[in-house]
Parts: C-alpha cells; structure tokens; sequence
C-alpha cells in the first residue's frame, strides 16, 4: 500500500507536476534545514524574510511573514526589518514588501 503524503498548500499547487520539488521542499528544506539547531526558528524566518525582501521574491513573502509571525518575530520587528533593507536592497523592494506585509498583517491581527 502507498502511503499518501499530507496535503500541503506546495503539494496542492505542484504536486502533481513536480513532485521531486515539493518532496524535497518538505523533507530537506522544512524537514531537515528549518529543524537544525544551530539557529532558532525565529532567527531563520528573519532571514529567510530579509533574503526574500531584498531578492524582491514577492511571491514566497506573504507565506514567509506568516511562518515568521508564527515564529515569534514581530509585526514591528518585521516592518524595521523592511526599512533597514530599503537602504541595502531598494525602495522599491520594500515598497512591495511593505504592501505586502500590511496585507498579512490585516489578516493577522494581534
């Protein structure tokens, strides 16, 4: 008998068409590299937040803020995140991300 992976929001959207990717999305990367000790999980979503910010990565953002919130980082600690990387990585990435973060916050609030 197969065993059926759990439903995943990445598995949902490319499961079907990249199932190698999202294997290894879930066992390597939140499997394996977010539960090494060497850093703590708040410490990995601010620079996983800082590396999508700066990269201008849209997309992975909303989903990173939320994991990030979840992980202790605050909405203000993410928002100074946002405007110290606006002299590093651009205005404009940290007009989107901030777009964005007010966003997740609204439907986060705490």
């Amino acid at each position: 008998m197969v065993s059926q992976q759990p439903k995943s929001p990445l598995r949902d959207t490319l499961g079907d068409v990249a199932p190698k990717f999202v294997e290894l999305t879930e066992q390597v990367l939140f499997g394996d590299i977010w539960e090494r000790p060497g850093l703590s999980k708040r410490d990995r979503s601010l620079i996983t937040v800082a590396a999508l910010v700066a990269l201008n990565r849209t997309e992975q953002l909303p989903g990173h803020l939320k994991r990030a919130i979840g992980n202790g980082v605050t909405q203000d600690e993410l928002i100074e995140l946002i405007t110290h990387l606006a002299f590093y990585s651009g205005w404009p990435t940290a007009v989107s991300a901030a777009k964005l973060a007010k966003e997740v916050f609204s439907q986060h609030e705490v």
